[in-house]
């Protein structure tokens, strides 16, 4: 009984820490999010908003963004055709 009292906060911090950090990973990598972003990035360039060393930085960013969600995509992909196999 006291093992409960004392591990179900800790779990419950746990299950909390996983959900955000999953919804933060789905933020980060969400493809349309970061198609849309590039979208305005290059606007926000083209009307002047920013410079150009602005620019190329966070296109980079959101690039490498982007790669990195493609590839979790296609893991997944791979992941869920190999259990239907």
């Amino acid at each position: 009984m006291i093992h409960k009292l004392v591990t179900t906060p800790m779990n419950l911090v746990i299950k909390v820490g996983e959900k955000v950090k999953e919804e933060a990973d789905k933020e980060l990598y969400d493809l349309p999010t970061i198609q849309q972003k590039l979208i305005q990035l290059q606007m926000m360039y083209e009307l002047g908003e920013i410079s150009e060393d602005a620019f190329k930085e966070k296109e980079e960013e959101l690039l490498i963004r982007y790669e990195v969600a493609k590839k979790k995509e296609f893991e997944q992909w791979e992941e869920l055709t190999k259990k239907k196999d």
